[in-house]
């Protein structure tokens, strides 16, 4: 049985997708699938725009597993039955944090660059020349907002960039809400992984509070001002330059 997907998500995806330059014919792309709603949005959406769209290109599922001994089963069920190529690459990144991370450093970082580092792997010797990213506009926000508060830089989460290695990251629900990617799973019944397969609630420390405060913060001021994401989206491709403080080299 299909799953559906709203007019609303299609056409947000067609219209990144064309405004970025993120698929092109040819493309051999590596998706991240954690199987939480983002990630399994973002296989049926481009499983959906293989059929749609005027040009060929090919995509593979892959998920991370750390060594807790997760149980992917469900998921991998899942990717069979809509015929979603799909692969477990297994990894000790647990066992490695124990061992690597110091007290106090930032859990969830060291298991996003281990993660990151085992897909470009994984990518490049599937011969894939572009990684997919289940990011959306409320990730670009926070992820602004927390850059701004506690790092002192104007930074988000670029719809499309090159890697180090030469492979291309493209995050194709970037102009999306979250609630529409909770709404797509909700109205599919499809069983999404949360937080209780985050590596780090293993360990004894406290839940990322920066984030978390950035979200309330932003819940806020969406009450506030309804129309604040629609703003940012359009914010971040309309920068002024010389209007910061820019010193000269």
């Amino acid at each position: 049985m299909g799953v559906k997907l709203s007019k609303k998500i299609m056409s947000r995806l067609g219209k990144t997708n064309a405004e970025f330059k993120l698929i092109e014919e040819g493309d051999k792309i590596l998706v991240g699938l954690s199987g939480g709603k983002d990630s399994l949005t973002l296989i049926h959406a481009l499983k959906e725009q293989q059929r749609r769209a005027p040009f060929a290109f090919e995509f593979v599922a892959v998920t991370i597993s750390y060594g807790m001994g997760e149980d992917y089963s469900a998921l991998a069920q899942h990717c069979k039955e809509h015929e979603i190529k799909h692969i477990i690459k297994e990894t000790q990144t647990y066992d490695l944090a124990k061992e690597k991370i110091r007290k106090n450093s930032s859990y969830c970082s060291f298991f996003s660059r281990m993660r990151r580092g085992y897909l470009y792997s994984v990518a490049q010797e599937l011969g894939c020349n572009k990684v997919a990213l289940g990011h959306h506009m409320d990730d670009a926000a926070e992820s602004f907002f927390m850059n701004f508060i506690y790092n002192g830089q104007l930074r988000s989460l670029a719809p499309k960039y090159t890697a180090q290695n030469g492979l291309v990251v493209i995050r194709p629900l970037i102009q999306m809400r979250e609630r529409q990617l909770r709404a797509f799973v909700l109205d599919n019944e499809i069983a999404a992984i949360g937080d209780e397969a985050c590596p780090a609630m293993r360990f004894d420390i406290k839940s990322p509070y920066a984030r978390e405060n950035t979200k309330k913060m932003l819940e806020k001021l969406e009450q506030e001002h309804p129309q604040l994401f629609t703003s940012l989206n359009a914010a971040f491709k309309n920068i002024s330059l010389d209007s910061f403080f820019m010193v000269e080299e």
